[in-house]
């Protein structure tokens, strides 16, 4: 059986995904998801009905983006993506939460706008000083090292925020990035590698 990953070509969680088999030159037959009519062979697999879904050769099925990579972290790993310490890959999962945290208050943000109810509500106010609280604190961390846990090599982490803001660049504001002159810098080193420049978010035509 082919390994199969059910995505969007759109979703920030799907590309996480994406990254990652490139990295472990994993191969897996992509099969884009429309996500406003979902085909019934994905429904049946995938009970919380969102991308990215992964089956493996041998039929067993994986949803949630975080439960997928580490799946593939555990199963193929090389290179590694999440620490082998304990200690460290606690460390690692709290701050992979804060970038998914951050990817799922942008989609909300961007779905909101899509009901072009752009009022102040309580709603959306939460969903803004969430993000302007997030932001700072990955600047903060990349103005110590390299990468968002250290100067020795990328991790999952920066993964999942460099995909949570690359989304933020598709839907909402590509100026963004200039009030953050670490995460610039950042952000732009990333997409010089394939993996990560081959899987920009794109308007559908």
């Amino acid at each position: 059986m082919t390994r199969i990953l059910y995505y969007h070509q759109q979703s920030n969680f799907s590309r996480k995904i994406r990254i990652l088999l490139a990295e472990k030159k994993i191969d897996c037959e992509l099969k884009d998801v429309n996500l406003k009519n979902k085909p019934s062979e994905f429904i049946e697999i995938s009970p919380i009905g969102k991308v990215p879904v992964f089956v493996e050769q041998d039929g067993t099925v994986i949803w949630d983006s975080t439960l997928i990579a580490e799946y593939l972290d555990e199963t193929y790993p090389q290179p590694r993506f999440y620490p082998s310490n304990p200690r460290e890959r606690l460390e690692c999962r709290k701050w992979e939460e804060l970038a998914d945290n951050l990817g799922d208050n942008i989609i909300n943000l961007w779905l909101l706008n899509l009901t072009n109810n752009l009022e102040p509500t309580p709603y959306r106010t939460k969903l803004e000083t969430s993000i302007n609280c997030l932001l700072p604190i990955f600047e903060q961390q990349l103005a110590q090292s390299q990468y968002l846990l250290g100067d020795d090599t990328w991790t999952v982490v920066d993964v999942a925020a460099l995909c949570s803001m690359g989304y933020y660049s598709f839907r909402l504001n590509e100026d963004w990035v200039l009030q953050y002159p670490n995460i610039g810098n950042w952000f732009d080193k990333l997409h010089e590698r394939e993996s990560v420049n081959s899987t920009v978010p794109m308007p559908l035509n």
